[in-house]
């Protein structure tokens, strides 16, 4: 399929200033940053890609991708061949983290080939940074390929050591595999379970540090659920998780009813998360590709 580039917009990678630490990130415009979020993207025979990257084009703000860029496999050819013509264009803001299929190409090769310096180590595939007056954090829930993330793994301790090294009022952390979410399916796909507790001891140490958010992807839909606890317990003074598996990938369905927690969900949606981040607070906004109609907002602080 061919596919039509359009030029980079005029933004510079900031330089990594300490290890894991990719620095501060400056807002589009002088006024509030905006990141915006959405994994599960590119495919060369499909259009969906094309679509939400005309959503990037209209948002100015930082790009988290959120794993699985690039299908089936993650490959440098498909990074160049399908991801680049449509997202590539916003590389240069681009903050991502890896999904599993990104590692069916043997170590990750293709994505962080592709994304350079921005991706991190590729022996970890973990860093944080600043935008404007939050810390983010993103990691990598491909846990095997980092040695771990349970409790005492070299991400979990490097994690409670990124947040000690910069305390903030407002944590955001996102990573590639969901903490919770309704389970849903490609057809004729088995699945799993709808709490993947792979994550729970990181979850831990965002809480105690006062973490309000985590971005996923993975499953293909988009799902937003209330703050809740490692163990999944609603709490006021939890995490909350939206799921923005949207990009443009392959649509799942839902195969149950909605997961504990769950606020609201939709499948068959491709759109990108929109996250205004305010000194004390935030305001969301799910933005559907041209033609659907869903939306989701809401503001609230960052800490209870």
């Amino acid at each position: 399929m061919w596919r039509r580039c359009r030029g980079l917009l005029a933004w510079a990678l900031v330089l990594v200033s300490g290890p894991g630490w990719a620095g501060p990130v400056q807002a589009a415009g002088g006024g509030d940053p905006v990141l915006v979020a959405a994994g599960d993207v590119a495919r060369c025979n499909d259009s969906g890609d094309e679509a939400t990257a005309s959503l990037l084009d209209a948002i100015p703000g930082t790009v988290a991708m959120l794993g699985d860029g690039a299908y089936p496999d993650g490959t440098a050819q498909e990074y160049s061949t399908c991801y680049d013509p449509s997202w590539g264009r916003h590389k240069a803001m681009t903050k991502p983290v890896t999904g599993n299929h990104d590692y069916v190409t043997p170590k990750a090769s293709g994505y962080f080939g592709y994304f350079g310096a921005a991706a991190g180590d590729p022996a970890k595939g973990y860093y944080s940074y600043d935008l404007g007056s939050w810390h983010l954090i993103a990691l990598n829930s491909t846990c095997k390929a980092v040695g771990g993330c349970e409790a005492g793994s070299s991400m979990e301790q490097w994690v409670k050591a990124d947040l000690a090294a910069h305390p903030a009022a407002c944590i955001l952390a996102y990573w590639h595999h969901p903490r919770y979410f309704s389970p849903a399916r490609e057809p004729n796909v088995p699945h799993f379970d709808s709490v993947d507790r792979k994550m729970s001891a990181i979850w831990r140490d965002l809480q105690a540090a006062g973490a309000a958010v985590a971005l996923a992807g993975h499953r293909h839909v988009y799902e937003r659920f209330a703050r809740q606890d490692a163990d999944g317990h609603a709490d006021p003074k939890g995490v909350r998780q939206f799921v923005v598996g949207t990009g443009g990938g392959d649509f799942e369905k839902f195969t149950t009813g909605p997961a504990p927690n769950s606020e609201i969900r939709q499948e068959g949606v491709f759109g990108v998360l929109e996250l205004t981040l305010h000194a004390a607070s935030y305001d969301w906004r799910f933005v559907p590709v041209a033609g659907q109609s869903f939306t989701d907002s809401g503001s609230e602080s960052c800490r209870h």
